[in-house]
């Protein structure tokens, strides 16, 4: 059983890239995904289309050839259905290397039978793409083909695209269920190994709800920052969602962001966002996925208004920042009094990844205007404070002190960039929890020398 990347590590100039989604080799094997995962060998490493597209039938089939495989690794963005083979009893067959760890996977990496591999979105590709991480076979999950003769990727762009690029061995299910996506989502089934044919429905998640009293504070802070003509990003749950919800009476607002939800919907329809502004794509919404209701499926199917790219464009710090007053939300489990902020993991357990996170700051403080938005709880569900003197034993920094700029609780923002170490404590023990902040005084000046109410 593994415990790292069973592939040797190819120097990091040399370009691999094997094929391309414009190789056509022939029509593809039409087989049954018992047939179609024989493929796969042992010692293989096996790219898992991530997210809402999760090709659960073939993985399913793939679990019954447990007994007779070894070390096949798979490699992936979280999953919204479990992969059946990632299991402590299949531990000598299967091991998997995520990009972003979902829950289904947090047992098993805080076990030992599965890891995280630390990268910035942006530069999930590029592992592929130079051959650090080069699939042998991927497993799509992929719209049937149109008269064209182009199925779609459907919605996970974002390292399916790259996935696609480089592996051996290709191997679909065409599903009726996956929306035919525009933008860089395209490939032509001549270009496919194997497929085969499923019904398979798309997970649903982020159903919109009403946001607690906190939740919707925080929204209504952050939607009293954002500007008419702001190009925005957020990520999935009851924040964005109330931030979106605050956001009705703006004007020509933009979307260029990793992934969206239902929630902007809305927005579009009543003329809140109409991308004019952009400058990278304007008049359209950029993303890399999706994840969501059937709703949101609908929405993105054959809608051109709506350019699906891989997350190195996506999430290109460069790309981002082109575009105007870009405003970038995003999450942290805590934040400490110099602004250091850990978003993937509770002390040494790691719970998800840093994702896109870096990559949006980033973009959005190099944008004319831009807002760089962490934004979190002032407590937890224990009642503890998630601002901190200190990050917890093994917590990582995800973001660092000079990337952050806005920090949001319910309590209101601190803006951090350019203030010194002293400025920033007395900012973030100003938006902590009203119960916190005399102990966070006395530990600002006994453990870190920082004297917070001196300007």
């Amino acid at each position: 059983m593994h415990r790292c990347l069973s592939k040797p590590i190819t120097p990091a100039f040399r370009h691999t890239q094997i094929r391309t989604f414009l190789a056509r080799r022939g029509p593809p094997k039409e087989v049954t995904p018992d047939e179609a995962v024989k493929a796969i060998k042992s010692g293989d490493r096996v790219f898992v289309h991530g997210v809402a597209a999760t090709p659960l039938t073939l993985l399913q089939a793939l679990e019954k050839r447990a007994p007779e495989l070894k070390d096949v690794e798979f490699c992936h963005l979280h999953l919204e259905k479990a992969n059946p083979c990632a299991d402590a009893k299949y531990a000598d067959s299967f091991f998997t290397n995520n990009f972003f760890i979902g829950a289904n996977q947090r047992k098993l990496v805080a076990q030992g039978l599965s890891s995280y591999v630390p990268t910035f979105l942006h530069e999930v590709p590029l592992l592929m793409r130079r051959g650090l991480v080069r699939p042998d076979v991927a497993l799509l999950n992929v719209s049937p083909p149109d008269k064209h003769g182009f199925v779609s990727l459907g919605v996970e762009v974002a390292t399916s695209l790259p996935a696609v690029e480089t592996a051996k061995t290709l191997i679909a299910q065409i599903n009726p269920n996956v929306p035919r996506t525009h933008g860089d989502s395209f490939v032509h089934i001549n270009c496919l190994d194997y497929i085969c044919h499923v019904d398979e429905k798309l997970p649903e998640t982020g159903r919109l709800s009403s946001p607690t009293e906190v939740e919707a504070r925080i929204g209504k802070i952050i939607a009293g920052l954002v500007t008419d003509g702001s190009t925005l990003q957020m990520g999935i749950g009851a924040i964005p969602n109330a931030v979106l919800a605050g956001l009705k009476s703006h004007k020509d607002l933009g979307i260029h962001t990793e992934m969206f939800q239902e929630g902007v919907i809305p927005l579009i329809q009543s003329g809140v966002v109409t991308n004019l502004r952009k400058n990278f794509l304007p008049g359209k919404i950029l993303t890399s996925f999706i994840m969501g209701t059937q709703n949101l499926y609908n929405f993105v199917d054959d809608n051109p208004s709506v350019h699906f790219a891989d997350a190195s464009i996506a999430n290109n710090p460069t790309i981002i920042a082109s575009n105007p007053k870009v405003t970038a939300i995003n999450s942290a489990v805590e934040v400490d009094l110099t602004g250091q902020v850990c978003a993937d993991s509770v002390g040494h357990k790691m719970i998800s990844g840093v994702g896109g996170q870096v990559d949006f700051e980033r973009g959005a403080a190099l944008s004319p205007g831009g807002l760089p938005i962490i934004c979190l709880p002032s407590i937890a569900k224990d009642g503890s404070s998630r601002i901190v003197p200190t990050l917890k034993g093994g917590g990582g920094v995800s973001t660092t002190r000079p990337h952050v700029h806005y920090i949001v609780t319910e309590w209101g923002y601190a803006f951090l960039f350019g203030k010194n170490l002293h400025q920033r404590a007395k900012s973030l023990i100003e938006i902590a929890h009203p119960n916190h902040r005399a102990q966070l005084e006395k530990e600002a000046f006994e453990y870190l020398g920082i004297k917070a109410w001196r300007d």
